[in-house]
């Protein structure tokens, strides 16, 4: 399972599913969200890039996992 947010990881979504994910259905699981660090302010896309948060980083999350259960 893939989750993205645009958000910090910590406490996030990514966070709720893998809680759920722990003691209901163990599964790999990937997270695309800002790690641990001060957001800061520029243009979206420029952002969403710096941050791994584009659609070609969640796209390279999935690859990775399938690539784990291959």
């Amino acid at each position: 399972m893939v989750t993205a947010e645009e958000h910090t990881v910590i406490g996030g979504l990514g966070s709720a599913v893998a809680e759920v994910l722990a003691t209901e259905k163990p599964v790999p699981l990937a997270m695309v969200g800002i790690r641990d660090t001060f957001g800061e302010s520029g243009k979206p896309d420029e952002l969403m890039a710096k941050y791994g948060l584009t659609a070609r980083d969640i796209v390279a999350a999935v690859k990775r996992l399938k690539g784990k259960k291959d």
